[in-house]
């Protein structure tokens, strides 16, 4: 009976593994990503206290000006507390006189893909207080990782 105590637990290790390491895939924020409309984002390393910077190239605009990257600020929980980190950024757009703030989670999907889920609000400048009503919108958005070009 000893002898095939050591057997099933290998045995048992080896079937639970697989869906532990799974799980315990973690989300890392930084890198190139593109969203459901063609948007590219950069995020640089995190800081010590999960801080980032990184630039954000919009695909899509409602100002007739020429689209500009624009820088991009934010903060995550630290990602060694977390696999699937929230975070939350702000782009001051560098061709409009508009900021758009981004919070969302980092997630592994089940083909082991990176998938940062967002919603946003783009705050735009608006001349007078009584067309205050117009002036913010809100969204979400899909990003995926962008793979390098070979």
């Amino acid at each position: 009976m000893k002898q095939v105590t050591p057997f099933l637990l290998v045995l048992s290790l080896a079937l639970v593994a697989p869906s532990l390491s799974a799980r315990a895939v973690p989300c890392v924020l930084t890198g190139s990503w593109i969203n459901d409309l063609g948007s590219i984002m950069t995020i640089r390393a995190l800081n010590g206290e999960g801080g980032f910077t990184g630039t954000y190239r919009t695909a899509v605009t409602a100002t007739t000006n020429k689209i500009l990257p624009s820088p991009l600020q934010g903060s995550q929980h630290q990602p060694n507390q977390k696999n699937h980190p929230t975070f939350g950024f702000t782009v001051n757009w560098s061709f409009s006189d508009s900021v758009t703030v981004f919070t969302g989670q980092c997630f592994v999907d089940e083909a082991g893909e990176e998938v940062l889920k967002t919603m946003w609000l783009l705050r735009s400048r608006m001349d007078d207080i009584k067309d205050d009503w117009k002036a913010t919108r809100v969204g979400t958005n899909v990003f995926t990782r962008l793979q390098p070009q070979e």
